[in-house]
């Protein structure tokens, strides 16, 4: 993988974010909206754009998508993503993705149909 497609990937901070929520397992779409608090199409280009550029992985499950990172990075990205965590545990936006993911993990979907609300999974 050539450096240049990984650090622009990471020139952009709601995508260095989803990368390091993504380092802590596969995510569906919804739980990384609800992290993120950004509209769905928002947190779904960002992801087609990491994943074009061979940064994640998509996986679908019925309706929903989920996204994880590579199962064989190349040791480039591997380095970047060590780098990366290291970094998450002293950013406060970081920490504070990791507080709200895990309130929200494996029940994102759920508040939107207990409320009656529409809500994409793509």
């Amino acid at each position: 993988m050539d450096l240049v497609r990984i650090y622009e990937c990471l020139c952009d901070r709601t995508r260095l974010r989803i990368l390091a929520l993504l380092g802590g397992g596969p995510l569906c779409v919804c739980e990384i909206q609800e992290v993120l608090g950004e509209p769905q199409v928002k947190v779904s280009k960002h992801l087609a754009y990491l994943k074009s550029r061979g940064l994640v992985q998509a996986r679908r499950e019925g309706n929903w998508m989920h996204y994880g990172l590579p199962a064989r990075p190349t040791p480039e990205l591997r380095a970047n993503l060590a780098c990366l965590q290291d970094c998450v545990s002293e950013d406060p936006v970081f920490k504070r993705d990791a507080r709200k993911l895990a309130a929200v993990r494996g029940c994102a979907c759920a508040p939107a149909v207990r409320s009656g609300a529409k809500r994409s999974h793509r």
